[in-house]
């Protein structure tokens, strides 16, 4: 009798074992789309494949955040920097046309860049502002800041009063070339400086054009776009700035059309010479297939 119980009971416990399998095996089927969903597995990721230690991806078509990392914090922005000299130099309305001698103290301003602007080459404000914006030359942009009204403390003065009315609170300049690791601004920030860029047509030209020739007495000088997307057919840059030193890392901040959108796309300290275009391209991906996959 007490073995047929048992047995009995046996059963039964084996039954409701069996049953609470079959009914947890269908709370993780019933799951399985949310945690997948999480994951990105069978779906858009929530975020893209950013390699770049810290960006900011912001839509200006309905002023939305669309992704971002470390999106608040402060940090060396190196030639990003050229862009803030580039407003204050056009806002204080000198002749663009005007003549300026490249001196020592631009040579001396700039230590530690090359430059194939040596002192006493004369071009004029409006060259200089294209190869700044264009090829990042390091001595045109100080030469620009150095004949600003009242001088270079007067322009770098005048760069950080512009940050604060863009309300770029973590923004700080203390030189128009970006070559000092104490320039800097968080990447929220740095789409503020975009945008308002994006708003003036010179910048927005100067930055994107693929090329430019400039005439040192009778010799000709041949001057890049150190962005390779302005290149490409396939891209529409309204305005871009790139950037490099040591405690920056590669930097990349531009404006440009996706899927209809008016996309600022933000990074900062990239690894080795390719990643910031890359992580362009793959936020770009990104975007119109996260787009596709709405429709859908």
């Amino acid at each position: 009798m007490h073995g047929g119980v048992t047995g009995q009971a046996g059963h039964a416990m084996n039954s409701y074992r069996k049953l609470g399998f079959v009914l947890l095996s269908l709370l993780v089927v019933q799951g399985l789309p949310a945690q997948a969903a999480a994951s990105g597995v069978g779906s858009q990721p929530a975020r893209p494949d950013v390699r770049s230690q810290a960006y900011y991806i912001f839509d200006g078509s309905n002023s939305a955040v669309l992704a971002s990392r470390h999106e608040n914090t402060p940090a060396p922005i190196a030639s990003i920097t050229k862009l803030m000299t580039a407003l204050v130099v056009l806002e204080a309305d000198q002749p663009m046309d005007e003549m300026l001698t490249i001196t020592v103290a631009d040579v001396r301003g700039t230590a530690g860049s090359g430059s194939r602007l040596w002192p006493g080459a004369r071009l004029s404000r409006n060259d200089l502002l294209r190869l700044a914006l264009m090829s990042s030359e390091n001595r045109a942009a100080h030469a620009l800041c150095r004949s600003y009204p009242k001088g270079l403390t007067a322009c770098v003065r005048a760069m950080n009063a512009k940050a604060a009315e863009l309300g770029m609170k973590t923004a700080y300049f203390v030189e128009p070339t970006g070559l000092s690791k104490l320039n800097v601004a968080s990447p929220c920030d740095l789409a503020k400086l975009v945008l308002a860029a994006g708003e003036t047509p010179t910048i927005g030209r100067y930055s994107t054009a693929v090329e430019h020739t400039v005439y040192v007495g009778r010799q000709a000088l041949q001057f890049r776009n150190t962005n390779s997307l302005v290149e490409k057919p396939d891209w529409q840059v309204g305005v871009q700035k790139t950037g490099y030193i040591s405690e920056a890392g590669r930097c990349l901040v531009m404006q440009t059309v996706i899927d209809g959108r008016q996309v600022v796309i933000v990074l900062l300290n990239s690894f080795g010479k390719l990643t910031r275009i890359a992580d362009a391209k793959r936020i770009r991906t990104w975007l119109e297939t996260q787009h596709k996959t709405k429709a859908v």
